[in-house]
């Protein structure tokens, strides 16, 4: 079973600083964020290798993945064995690459990966979002299990305000993840999808869930893509190949809580997430207390 994770994206966000450095790159605290990322995909059973969807402009992000030996074997003679170990770790990593030449949305990106799937089912894992105890997927995998294996995506509640700004689900609450007891739209509450709604104003709004962005998909999705239209911004849509599986297959939600993860999509979320990972591990707390200064932080200017 494999995992895919687009990365063909420019960052343009980031920039300047992604001119020359992958924004999957960027480290939050010693890691970058796309190997939390990889990390997180290769928590569930079954899942042997992580498909990255890279751009042929980013081969940073292969050679990052590349075992380096002579690098490794200069860190152990210079006494740095563990730093060696991590970097070996990292490098070992079962990842592979496929290439999204013509960046053409998540739809595409997500298809450029068809050969390496196969026939079998797929998770997708969005790239700027990580979940530090890598356990979101894992209860995807149990809730698609429960349900014949049916396809499984993670929504999160969003403020009544903010149902236009999102993708949103239709359906209706069926039970809950075994353990835990929810309804609606509480955490562990586990939907029977019926479509998915782009943007909807707030008084057409089928519910308050959107996609949080890991999903767990059947290989029919694939055949889909493979003759998707171009859909909203010119681009391909996954959601409008998602909204054409539901008409052949069932689809769950599984209710998470979004703060579970850590969004490393903008500047702003970035150095936030370093900043909460900091402050967490006591490895780190002290020593951003004292880098951050104790009097407090700095007023906006």
């Amino acid at each position: 079973m494999k995992a895919v994770i687009p990365a063909a994206g420019l960052g343009t966000r980031f920039l300047p600083a992604t001119k020359g450095t992958p924004k999957e790159l960027l480290p939050v605290l010693s890691k970058p964020v796309i190997q939390y990322v990889v990390e997180e995909a290769l928590e569930p059973e079954g899942v042997d290798e992580v498909v990255i969807v890279n751009s042929r402009e980013k081969p940073q992000i292969e050679s990052y993945f590349r075992v380096d030996g002579g690098f490794e074997d200069m860190l152990r003679k210079r006494g740095k064995k563990a730093e060696a170990d991590l970097v070996h770790e990292a490098s070992s990593m079962p990842v592979s690459f496929v290439y999204q030449d013509n960046p053409r949305g998540l739809g595409h990106a997500v298809y450029c990966a068809a050969e390496a799937v196969g026939d079998e089912p797929f998770f997708v894992l969005l790239g700027d979002y990580f979940v530090p105890d890598r356990q979101m997927c894992v209860r995807m995998a149990e809730v698609s299990k429960q349900h014949g294996n049916a396809s499984v995506i993670a929504v999160a509640p969003v403020p009544a305000d903010q149902v236009s700004r999102y993708g949103i689900i239709a359906g209706e609450c069926v039970g809950s993840l075994d353990g835990t007891v929810a309804t609606d739209e509480q955490e562990g509450a586990v939907w029977k999808v019926t479509g998915l709604v782009e943007k909807p104003a707030l008084e057409d709004a089928p519910s308050h869930l959107f996609i949080v962005g890991r999903y767990l998909l059947s290989p029919r999705i694939m055949d889909l893509l493979a003759n998707q239209g171009v859909g909203a911004g010119g681009e391909i849509q996954l959601t409008d190949a998602m909204e054409r599986l539901l008409a052949e297959e069932d689809m769950y939600a599984l209710v998470v809580d979004v703060d579970e993860g850590c969004d490393t999509g903008t500047p702003a979320a970035w150095a936030g997430v370093n900043a909460r990972l900091a402050l967490k591990d006591p490895a780190t707390r002290e020593a951003f207390l004292e880098a951050l200064g104790r009097s407090g932080l700095p007023k906006a200017e």
